[in-house]
């Protein structure tokens, strides 16, 4: 039977895997309860391989563990596990000018400074919903701070930098855009600021005019800076998950907004990198691809099968059928939905492995072949959490 032939059965199947597998997986295995935070050096057993932290893990667990209790249920434990990631990143996460740190020891010793602005990115998503749980103002405060400090970096390209990725010169991420026009835009929804909204919403019109290409079907993730195409193989780089997480970013945004023409671009733009990313021989969808298809793509790992493309494309495509209510949007969430699950679960252990060869298998190594060595919980229990409350509304 078709996944999406009984939509409450599915709703209640992702919310089961939410609330069953995923989140007891990091309960018991990750918790840091002597330094505060979270280990994310974990290997698919459970295996604490290191217990240094990157702040892009604190901070998205901190997302997660929050919206676990404003979003699904109240419950003090999942908000114990916030606030101690809170603690820890309040304590040790910034730098004498705000600006956020990339990697720290358990004790939150500096291993790497700040070197990634998707950092003070991650940072003021987590802040953000850490706040709405609370309704403390410090975490506010932290976040303004990030914004104000992030907000006039962004307007200087080359003033920042964006570990592990390097943007060419010359050159705009779309991996910058699709983070800051989120961060931006919900953090002045908590607090009803227009021009907080307004920051996030410049960002996704640069990524629907610059970087979302109709005349080739796809979304770009690098631009030049005055937002031409660039003739070079970083210029026709396309990461397909990216850009379909982008583009349900952007249809929360549009749809707070009332534009509706927005919103429809955006679905078009899921089905471009759906039907282009999906692999004829293996399955699955690849994780980046040459716009032109002029040889193997500037991205490394381009052919391999990562996890979090799958979970993102899962929500994305359910997001789309509930504003247009299309078959198409089906057919290819189950047809993805059939594939991941059949692959990245990892029923011995629970959770879902990160990445697999073309061909769907695991490898042996799996940390060390990352763009960063950690397992977070991040893609896969906030897409869960967003397909339960999509289907709700889909009813």
């Amino acid at each position: 039977m078709r996944p999406s032939y009984d939509l409450s059965h599915l709703r209640d199947f992702y919310r089961e895997q939410l609330l069953e597998d995923i989140v007891p997986w990091w309960m018991t295995h990750a918790v840091d309860r002597e330094h505060g935070g979270l280990n994310t050096f974990i290997e698919d057993d459970g295996t604490v391989a290191s217990t240094d932290k990157y702040m892009w893990s604190q901070l998205r667990a901190l997302y997660i563990f929050s919206a676990l209790y404003t979003r699904v249920s109240p419950r003090p434990e999942w908000l114990k596990v916030a606030r101690g990631i809170y603690d820890f990143v309040a304590a040790h996460g910034r730098d004498a000018e705000g600006r956020w740190n990339y990697w720290l020891t358990a004790e939150g010793d500096i291993v790497e400074g700040p070197n990634s602005i998707y950092a003070d990115g991650f940072a003021i998503m987590g802040l953000t919903e850490f706040a709405r749980a609370t309704g403390e103002q410090e975490p506010v405060d932290i976040a303004l701070e990030t914004y104000r400090a992030a907000r006039e970096r962004l307007a200087q390209p080359g003033s920042y930098l964006t570990a592990p990725y390097v943007v060419p010169d010359g050159a705009k991420a779309h991996g910058v855009s699709m983070i800051f026009s989120s961060v931006f835009y919900e953090l002045g929804k908590l607090l009803g600021d227009e021009e907080i909204m307004d920051a996030g919403y410049a960002h996704a019109l640069q990524i629907m005019d610059d970087f979302r290409r109709p005349e080739r079907m796809c979304l770009l993730e690098y631009v030049g800076l005055d937002g031409t195409v660039l003739d070079s193989p970083e210029g026709r780089v396309v990461v397909p998950g990216h850009a379909i997480e982008s583009m349900w970013f952007q249809m929360h945004i549009f749809e707070h907004r009332g534009e509706a023409e927005r919103i429809a671009e955006a679905i078009e733009c899921v089905r471009w990198h759906v039907e282009t990313a999906w692999d004829p021989e293996w399955g699955g969808l690849v994780l980046a691809f040459d716009s032109e298809w002029r040889g193997e793509p500037a991205w490394e790992h381009a052919m391999k099968k990562f996890w979090w493309v799958h979970t993102e494309t899962l929500y994305a495509l359910l997001l789309s059928y509930y504003y247009c209510r299309e078959q198409w949007c089906l057919d290819w969430h189950d047809r993805v939905f059939e594939w991941a699950f059949a692959r990245f679960p990892v029923p011995e252990h629970g959770e879902w492995t990160m990445r697999l060869t073309r061909e769907g298998r695991r490898p042996e190594e799996l940390l060390s072949l990352l763009p960063l060595p950690i397992k977070d919980p991040f893609h896969t229990p906030r897409a869960l959490m967003h397909c339960v409350e999509v289907l709700d509304r889909i009813g």
